[in-house]
């Protein structure tokens, strides 16, 4: 994929049995899971919001984002603070995970385009594959998971201006 040898760092965390990826430089921190206020009128992905030191974060089910099904609690549930890129501007979100793993480093040159076939997630989602110990890991480009209709409404659970009056475009994105 990279024409380059340059070492990539990225956190590693576990979505059901399958390993995912997001680059270091997107991740703020790690956090353990965490009460989840829930929001009116939000796509069933996005749990509600955390506060953060002051700071309003919402929280995203990563597993229901891609179709997977409803992340329970557990005693490795953790939420991602991550840095999601929207119209030139950086937006923090939580992405709830089942566990976290390690931090991998990675040759760019070992990274591999995405399969064509054969993956549940839209390859738009991912950046590319990476293999550590014989076992496939699924690196995602956190800035294209969302549309930009669900970073608005991620970014109005942020300044709290959820609507609480029905909304088409509310209705269109839980169709």
């Amino acid at each position: 994929m990279a024409e380059d040898n340059t070492m990539m760092q990225f956190l590693t965390f576990k979505l059901d049995d399958e390993v995912f990826a997001l680059h270091i430089e997107k991740i703020r921190e790690v956090l353990e899971f965490t009460t989840v206020t829930k929001m009116p009128r939000t796509p069933e992905f996005m749990r509600g919001v955390i506060n953060l030191r002051g700071s309003v974060v919402p929280v995203i089910d990563m597993k229901q984002k891609f179709g997977m099904s409803y992340t329970e609690k557990a005693v490795d549930t953790c939420v991602v603070i991550v840095e999601v890129g929207m119209e030139g501007e950086k937006l923090v979100l939580g992405a709830m995970v089942d566990s976290v793993k390690e931090v991998m480093e990675l040759e760019s040159s070992a990274i591999e385009p995405p399969p064509k076939i054969g993956t549940q997630l839209n390859n738009e989602y991912i950046e590319g594959m990476g293999k550590q110990d014989d076992e496939f890991v699924i690196i995602l480009d956190i800035d294209r998971i969302f549309s930009a209709d669900e970073l608005t409404i991620v970014s109005d659970m942020k300044g709290g201006r959820m609507s609480l009056e029905p909304d088409e475009e509310m209705a269109a994105l839980h169709a």
